[in-house]
């Protein structure tokens, strides 16, 4: 799927970035080419000590910021695929600096749109997060203005052979800014903070993160938003598994924050599609129908009001699996 291709992933020093690039070159040493564009030239110094150039020759690292198109353009000269993973993330922040958040997820978004729509890129895969649905803080806000953006621009393309989609998944397990780490952390403390003790949050791998961006790739027909049937957990399984010795301390919901999360909500069940692995929320107006789609993939119609919450969702992680996935994930030993 990516033998003589050139990528470009923005954001591609964070968490999924460096993960994509891990399976990329181990899976598709053949690839053209592999542009990391961020705009953080220490990371990318970093992430260079990991993938030396001598050893890499197709690797190549590109300081730029999705809020100048003309970066951009510069970066996606002869670019055949671009994974979008940059975003302003922290909800505190985004809270108290609202506008620089616009500025990154939303503005930074219709940036690269209007760039691959004029540089020959033939697919775009967008990542989005599950605060997307039914938003209650800035950031998930700016992530489903975001959304729409990539969807739409379906919309717009012309006779150009692109296509553009939108994938949306939980916490990943250990990434910077997740509640593993965290916890981790403040165990040395003997408390564990709790917002509040009925919290809920699905949960993803990074490495299960990749794999649907790489299966996004290769089915999309362009428009699709696609979610992943993930497990979820209560955080006061996480606050078990990690440190089952320490006090628990309810701190209370900070500003921005739900009880439990969602992915697809009621009102995105009509367009909605069971593919197996992941659901789709199909595009309201597109270049193919509902029945079409699903006769041509597969897929199969959702309930009417099926909606996908990490409160009500069928499987729950326990806190020996829980424990277990810590431990591989994070590099951590099982009894520490």
């Amino acid at each position: 799927m990516l033998t003589d291709k050139s990528i470009l992933i923005t954001g591609g020093t964070g968490s999924f970035g460096k993960a994509f690039v891990r399976t990329a070159l181990k899976h598709w040493p053949d690839i053209r080419r592999l542009v990391i564009f961020s705009r953080d030239e220490l990371k990318q110094f970093e992430m260079q000590q990991e993938f030396p150039p001598r050893q890499y020759p197709g690797l190549r690292f590109f300081i730029g910021d999705v809020r100048d198109e003309a970066r951009l353009r510069r970066a996606l000269e002869g670019i055949d695929v671009v994974i979008h993973a940059a975003a302003l993330k922290q909800v505190p922040a985004a809270e108290y600096n609202p506008f620089e958040c616009i500025k990154t997820n939303v503005i930074g978004a219709q940036n690269l749109i209007e760039a691959c729509l004029s540089s020959g890129v033939q697919r775009v895969v967008a990542l989005s997060t599950d605060k997307a649905a039914a938003p209650v803080n800035l950031y998930g806000a700016t992530k489903l203005c975001s959304d729409k953006l990539f969807i739409a621009a379906n919309n717009v393309k012309g006779n150009r052979d692109i296509r553009f989609c939108v994938v949306r998944y939980g916490n990943v397990m250990g990434s910077r800014g997740s509640v593993i780490p965290y916890f981790m952390e403040r165990r040395r403390e003997g408390v564990i903070p709790i917002t509040d003790t009925r919290m809920t949050r699905f949960n993803i791998s990074l490495a299960e993160g990749v794999d649907m961006v790489l299966w996004a790739m290769a089915h999309m027909w362009g428009g699709e938003i696609f979610v992943p049937k993930i497990p979820s957990y209560r955080i006061t399984d996480v606050a078990q598994a990690i440190a089952p010795d320490c006090r628990h301390e309810v701190v209370g919901v900070r500003p921005g924050e739900k009880i439990h999360e969602e992915m697809i909500t009621a009102s995105d069940s009509p367009n909605t599609v069971d593919m197996g692995r992941y659901f789709a929320i199909l595009p309201a107006a597109g270049d193919y129908t509902l029945e079409g789609y699903c006769q041509a993939t597969g897929a199969t119609l959702v309930p009417e009001g099926f909606a996908y919450e990490s409160g009500s969702n069928p499987h729950f992680l326990s806190v020996e699996e829980l424990r277990s996935l810590i431990a591989h994930h994070l590099d951590v030993p099982r009894d520490a």
